[in-house]
């Protein structure tokens, strides 16, 4: 009889203490659930902010280069005004000399 009492008591031990585990896992799990998980955004933030500056700076940077190109092409000249009033003179006086020597 004794040893059956004495593996009463243990199954009951047993199940004292897989009583007390889970009530640990319940507990735990109204924690797990009730628990809000909430990232911390203020790193990404601050690198988003210097990437938006970094980017920033380079629109500046590259409106100020189109800028600069455009005016060196609006005051680029293929040649110089005096060059092309030569060769309009030339191409006048050679269509008059050559129109005056054909109706002769």
């Amino acid at each position: 009889m004794t040893k059956l009492e004495e593996l009463t008591a243990l199954l009951v031990n047993e199940l004292h203490d897989f009583n007390k585990g889970v009530e640990r896992l319940e507990k735990i799990s109204e924690k797990i659930n009730t628990t809000k998980v909430k990232m911390d955004l203020v790193e990404y933030k601050a690198i988003i902010e210097s990437h938006q500056k970094q980017m920033a700076s380079h629109i500046n940077s590259m409106e100020r280069f189109e800028s600069c190109f455009n005016k060196k092409i609006e005051n680029a000249k293929i040649y110089p005004t005096w060059a092309v009033v030569v060769f309009i003179i030339c191409i006048i006086a050679t269509v008059t000399l050559s129109s005056y020597l054909l109706f002769k």
